[in-house]
């Protein structure tokens, strides 16, 4: 192996530390206290070696946001992969998103609620982005309806879950009836 081959497979396993330890840091104490201080304390290496890797917080939220699109399509298409017909896919789906939202409120956080830089919705949309919404339209756009443009129908069924899981974290949907929401979610929206 090269020198040059091994500084690039220091630098990356530098960039994976920092970016596990900003994702536990912000699990466990919210993202306020994710600074480059503390991740420099808590990985034992200089602020300037941070700097070398992201120019700030709001890049680490972006790389978060980007490892958790890479999870949340892993984990929805596993969740539709053994499930059988259109409806059982969707409301696997619908139970995968909300679970990875539930499991993950920091990810779910710097993927959907913090600034960190990246475009949705766009042409410079980063791929894992362009790829956890492939996952969802993968299921969904069967059962969008006739007429009914599968995109639009995808963003609007994202945006129910989202609002969901956002409203659920939030304490202001009573627990006990998730599992109803998420028929009825699935009942009304999806044609089968």
């Amino acid at each position: 192996m090269s020198v040059q081959e091994r500084k690039e497979r220091e630098r990356a396993g530098r960039e994976r530390l920092i970016l596990a330890t900003a994702r536990e840091l912000a699990e466990q104490q919210g993202w306020d206290a994710v600074t480059t201080r503390r991740l420099a304390e808590r990985i034992e290496y200089s602020q300037p070696v941070l700097y070398s890797h992201f120019r700030g917080k709001r890049e680490i939220i972006g790389a978060v946001a980007l490892q958790g699109a890479t999870e949340l399509a892993a984990e929805l298409r596993a969740a539709t992969s053994t499930a059988d017909g259109p409806r059982a896919r969707v409301t696997a789906l619908a139970r995968a998103y909300l679970d990875f939202a539930e499991r993950n409120p920091a990810v779910y956080d710097a993927m959907f609620q913090l600034d960190g830089g990246l475009a949705f919705a766009q042409e410079d949309t980063p791929e894992p982005l362009k790829d956890a919404f492939a996952a969802l339209l993968e299921n969904l756009g069967e059962v969008a309806g006739d007429g009914v443009h599968p995109g639009v129908f995808t963003e609007l069924f994202w945006a129910a879950l989202h609002g969901l899981a956002t409203l659920t974290r939030a304490g202001r949907l009573p627990p006990e009836y998730a599992e109803r929401r998420t028929r009825l979610l699935v009942d009304r929206l999806a044609v089968v």
